[in-house]
């Protein structure tokens, strides 16, 4: 029999038809923040113009500033959250590229700020369809980094972004990520929790060291020299440390609500797994679906979602990888120059000490919004088992869907 708040809202819930873009916006209404600064930027522009409506609608309490450019908008941000208030704000690409000399200052000052990503990539040549490029360029400024697979996760890491980042044992800023166009404008069913009990999930806001408090003065952005400059970069790390206990409980509390659990990953049938794929965000659900079929032929396929990428969930990755023979991990990201693109290199520094491990390869794929069919991912798999039976792994880093 269901109990406490979950029966009570099951009634309440509504099944609903909106793009990622529109789950996210209906999300930050339930939320109702205090400001929202924005500046619209495809493919994150529909969050911005549905969260205005509501605005000018009366919907939201929250100030809405329309700024001049995503610099000002983090900015504006900025200071609305050292002021005190609950604080959102939407980008992507090269707006999010454009908020870099201020995302450092927000993770710096332990601001918990919450922002929307709809990942495009970046310049040059041009090109609004997504990929990964733009938040793994900002993997280390210090903000947690949450993925969505679809519209229903985009809305339930929203809301869950909020308890994060301002648990008094993290106090640092969450950006969530949609993939730019495959979710941002897909129409999918989702459910929608009740108003009330989505504000009783996410409480009262409760300022830290607001600057507002005048019979509690603080000092915000003070110059730093090498005596204690490095002291304090290491304190910015303890937001991090303790993230990752928060994030599972806080996905433990709003599955207790819902009954749609999180953690810091997924596992999709990785019990008995030989050969596993790691991934984050929309084409893991191709990925599920290949799964599916293999093992239907009698192939032992497994995935590994990545929710968390920051900080990267070191334990869950050993504890599901560890037990494989071959995985290959799907980068939406290129090298840079790097051996291979941002999640294999997490996934493979994980695995290097344990004596139990993988032979792991590096696949590029979905740059720039391209698609990747299924059989693709197949044979992505069939390759796995491949180097299992062989031991010759072949290329390290791979393109795939490249035209020769």
């Amino acid at each position: 029999m269901e109990k406490g708040i979950l029966k009570e809202t099951k009634s309440k819930r509504r099944k609903v038809y909106l793009t990622g873009d529109d789950a996210i916006a209906e999300a930050m209404r339930q939320i109702n923040p205090h400001v929202v600064a924005a500046y619209p930027i495809t493919p994150s522009t529909q969050v911005v113009e549905a969260f205005a409506r509501f605005a000018a609608n009366g919907e939201v309490d929250t100030e809405f500033v329309a700024v001049e450019s995503e610099h000002s908008a983090m900015s504006a941000c900025v200071g609305a959250a050292a002021g005190g208030g609950r604080v959102m704000t939407v980008t992507g690409s090269q707006g999010l590229a454009y908020m870099f000399e201020v995302l450092g200052v927000a993770s710096g000052l332990r601001l918990p700020i919450v922002m929307a990503i709809a990942n495009r990539a970046l310049n040059s040549p041009l090109n609004i369809h997504g990929d990964h490029s733009d938040t793994m360029a900002a993997r280390d400024m210090g903000w947690i980094q949450l993925y969505s697979e679809n519209g229903q996760e985009a809305y339930d890491n929203i809301i869950q972004a909020i308890r994060i980042s301002e648990h008094p044992k993290v106090r640092t800023p969450v950006l969530v990520g949609i993939d730019g166009f495959q979710t941002s404008h897909m129409v999918e069913t989702l459910t929608v929790e009740p108003d009330d009990a989505v504000k009783r999930f996410i409480g009262a806001y409760i300022p830290s060291y607001p600057m507002l408090d005048i019979d509690n003065p603080v000092l915000y952005g003070a110059a730093d020299k090498p005596d204690y400059y490095m002291e304090h970069r290491r304190s910015n790390l303890e937001g991090m440390i303790h993230a990752p206990e928060i994030i599972r409980q806080i996905g433990r509390e709003y599955g207790e609500l819902t009954g749609r659990h999180y953690g810091m990953v997924e596992e999709y049938r990785m019990e008995d797994a030989e050969y596993a794929v790691v991934i984050m965000s929309a084409v893991a659900g191709s990925v599920k679906d290949v799964v599916d079929q293999l093992r239907e032929e009698g192939v032992a396929a497994g995935l590994l979602k990545v929710r968390a990428f920051r900080p990267f969930p070191v334990e869950e990755v050993i504890s599901s990888l560890s037990r494989t023979k071959c995985v290959a991990v799907l980068d939406r990201c290129g090298p840079g120059g790097a051996q291979g693109g941002p999640l294999f290199l997490e996934v493979r520094a994980t695995l290097y000490e344990e004596e139990s491990r993988p032979q792991v390869i590096n696949c590029i794929y979905g740059l720039g919004g391209r698609d990747l069919p299924q059989r693709y991912i197949r044979d992505v798999y069939l390759r796995l088992r491949e180097i299992a039976r062989t031991g010759e792994r072949g290329k390290l880093v791979d393109f795939l869907t490249v035209r020769e």
